[in-house]
């Protein structure tokens, strides 16, 4: 299973994972001219950005470390675009990190980091 299949199916794993946890999907790789958002939900009435890291292993660190400040400056750019074409400026948000531990299908652990990171 090459690394896109792994981000793919910890996508839906992570989609799956956040209803069970009642929380509402709004968007799905949400793209802008600055970057991408894997998910957008709500949780309550909080608008979340959700970025998903699925790993087989944590070699290289683990998922939620491969969300870089680089990679958070993008997710909030993008988020700041989505929250102006909604006409959301105002809005309760917050960026949270899904991180997948994957052996198959079967077999995976889920770590909710929320709030991982903010506005700066």
């Amino acid at each position: 299973m090459n690394t896109k299949t792994v981000g793919d199916a910890g996508e839906v794993m992570a989609e799956q994972y956040l209803v069970a946890k009642g929380c509402v999907v709004l968007t799905r790789k949400f793209r802008a001219v600055c970057g991408e958002v894997d998910l957008i939900v709500r949780d309550q009435k909080t608008l979340v950005f959700v970025e998903v890291k699925a790993r087989r292993s944590d070699r290289f660190g683990t998922p939620g470390q491969a969300v870089t400040e680089r990679k958070q400056r993008k997710i909030i750019q993008t988020a700041e675009c989505y929250l102006s074409a909604h006409g959301m400026a105002d809005g309760l948000c917050r960026f949270d990190v899904i991180e997948i531990y994957y052996r198959n299908a079967k077999e995976h652990r889920i770590n909710w980091l929320k709030n991982a990171f903010e506005l700066a």
